[in-house]
């Protein structure tokens, strides 16, 4: 590994470094009723949106334009009041700024809703650009969105780690040519592994020990 310098950290949000579910299972929930479909559980939920194209279409099908909308209307009643960071977010971010390692935030999450989110934390300045759905560009596990952030930092993507805690962010950073990291919550360590996870860890505490190693 030491000779594979690390150049950026590439970071997923949801399940990765905060907790911004609970809006995410409850929009979804509420419009499953809506349409008088069944919920699902929190862990079902949180699969789903790992395995990456969460579009509409698999679980609303002719009618996801219509769910899509009233998705994102129940969610955006409170998503900038349920966000709880994660255990050892912070810290690491600091670590990276004090390191001089350049960061990117890749996610499936939209771009205003991402940028809104991070700036409601206070953590806007600790990465260099946010990568978040948009129109046009290919969500995870399109290794598009890795590319670009790898571009932007000004970097080679095997210079970069990619963190995410879905199966969508270890099939895009691995087809980037990034090295994929995972993080054990909705997936387990061989779920994450089995799609090219270099190596799995429970938390962001063990991921910064991990990166403090390959660069001390």
């Amino acid at each position: 590994m030491h000779s594979h310098r690390i150049e950026g950290v590439l970071l997923d949000m949801d399940g990765t470094i905060v907790d911004a579910f609970p809006p995410i299972i409850r929009a979804l929930n509420q419009t499953f009723i809506e349409f008088g479909l069944p919920t699902m559980n929190d862990v079902e939920v949180k699969r789903h949106t790992g395995k990456g194209d969460c579009s509409m279409i698999s679980l609303f099908g002719d009618r996801k334009e219509e769910a899509g909308i009233r998705f994102l209307e129940i969610h955006d009643e409170d998503y900038l009041d349920h966000i709880t960071p994660l255990e050892g977010a912070v810290s690491l971010f600091e670590w990276l700024k004090a390191s001089h390692i350049p960061s990117a935030i890749v996610t499936s999450k939209s771009q205003i809703r991402a940028e809104a989110q991070l700036q409601a934390l206070g953590w806007s300045h600790y990465f260099e650009t946010v990568i978040g759905k948009m129109p046009g560009r290919p969500e995870k596990p399109d290794p598009a969105p890795v590319l670009l952030a790898c571009e932007r930092l000004n970097i080679a993507p095997s210079a970069s780690v990619m963190i995410g805690d879905g199966l969508a962010d270890m099939k895009a950073a691995t087809r980037a040519g990034s090295r994929p990291l995972g993080i054990c919550d909705g997936f387990s360590y061989q779920e994450l592994t089995d799609v090219g996870a270099l190596s799995c860890f429970d938390s962001l505490t063990e991921v910064q020990a991990w990166l403090q190693k390959q660069i001390d």
